[in-house]
């Protein structure tokens, strides 16, 4: 298997504070992502992303977030799997994102 692309949460809000406008994934449950989540990321659990796959193969980058980056970087061996090209993983999760004081939205 291919190793997973890697993005450093450092490098994510460079590219959030230049304004790019990047395709994320949060793949936490809803008890997690009630305490925040990354400004622009989309909400989809881990386990719906099977049934959900067309809203994550619709940009040539589609970076994975989660606690800890354990979730993500599975989903990101699953999508490499299926032949989607373009996932990369945040590394550290949210944990390392919240220890930079990254910004973070309330889902709606």
């Amino acid at each position: 298997m291919d190793t997973v692309p890697q993005i450093e949460v450092t490098e994510l809000l460079t590219r959030l504070n230049q304004g790019e406008k990047l395709h994320m994934i949060d793949v936490r449950e809803d008890e997690e992502v009630i305490h925040g989540m990354i400004p622009g990321a989309v909400h989809i659990p881990m386990n719906e992303i099977p049934e959900r796959i067309t809203e994550v193969t619709t940009a040539p980058e589609v970076i994975l977030i989660c606690r800890s980056g354990y979730r993500s970087e599975r989903v990101c061996e699953y999508l490499q799997h299926l032949g989607v090209e373009g996932a990369v993983n945040m590394s550290g999760g949210m944990l390392a994102w919240n220890s930079i004081s990254g910004p973070t939205q309330l889902p709606s």
